[in-house]
């Protein structure tokens, strides 16, 4: 193994190291696919946590300049095909093999620039915020699940925003106190922290359960090679919206809803069991 090599190895293995620490629950995920993938999506994972850390938790620190910097420092790493920070290295390996649109970048980071400017959201803020967010970062993903076949991408484009989206508002009501407590931010239009009622959280359980519907459409068309994980996230994500949906708006505005490792455990043999008769 050459030094770049060796060079490139730790920088994945950095990114897998974020992934691991931040978030038990994807890793899972991460481990149900093909070997050949795992560090790819390590790497986006790497890549979205730190810009989300820098505009979550590096209070008293310039987040503007800091995000700023690592928006410039992201794509000027994709054009010169090297980076310094080890992050930024193993992102731009997966975006340059895998021809991962500029735009999709772009979008995300500018909904990150949303969550230093913004406290309260429009409908339209609250759409582009979690396309920005949430589901370019599931169409980043797709681009290495589809190595390069563009008719198959573009086939799951749609089912894997309904996904990504999915995924994002369910963290917005099960982190709803946090964000207000912590942040000062209320995702959702026309909610407040303190007048969160029954209608207006059963409304937004329904638009997750719609977007999950048409997103199962698409992972049973997902190759072997990354169903597992990804049903497996889909998963372990739907408890928490069954979680959260037994629940009164004063609960989850006081507690944050977990998946227990027993729980997470029968997810997995169940998602073993259930993404078989997917098989394509």
């Amino acid at each position: 193994m050459d030094g770049l090599s060796f060079y490139d190895e730790t920088c994945f293995a950095s990114s897998k190291l974020i992934t691991q620490k931040y978030s038990t629950s994807f890793t899972k995920g991460i481990r149900a696919f093909d070997k050949n993938l795992r560090d790819p999506i390590y790497s986006i994972y790497g890549f979205v946590r730190t810009a989300d850390e820098i505009v979550d938790t590096f209070h008293g620190f310039d987040q503007q300049q800091l995000l700023l910097k690592f928006s410039e420092d992201t794509f000027e790493a994709i054009k010169m095909g090297i980076s310094t920070n080890p992050v930024l290295q193993s992102f731009q390996l997966v975006v340059n093999r895998y021809k991962i649109e500029l735009d999709l970048i772009k979008s995300f980071l500018n909904s990150m620039q949303m969550d230093i400017v913004g406290k309260t959201f429009t409908r339209r803020e609250y759409d582009s915020y979690i396309y920005g967010s949430a589901e370019v970062v599931g169409l980043m993903c797709l681009k290495v699940f589809c190595d390069l076949d563009t008719d198959l991408y573009n086939r799951l484009k749609p089912t894997a925003c309904k996904l990504g989206a999915a995924f994002q508002k369910i963290n917005f009501l099960r982190d709803i106190n946090a964000d207000f407590k912590e942040r000062g931010r209320v995702y959702f239009p026309e909610v407040t922290f303190d007048n969160f009622n029954h209608e207006q959280k059963k409304a937004i359980e329904q638009e997750i359960a719609e977007d999950f519907d048409q997103a199962l459409e698409g992972i049973k068309m997902l190759p072997k090679s990354c169903r597992l994980g990804v049903y497996l996230a889909f998963s372990y994500f739907k408890k928490l919206l069954n979680k959260i949906s037994a629940l009164p708006p004063h609960a989850i505005r006081q507690k944050r809803v977990r998946v227990s490792a027993a729980e997470k455990f029968a997810l997995y043999i169940s998602a073993l069991i259930g993404q078989k008769k997917f098989a394509i």
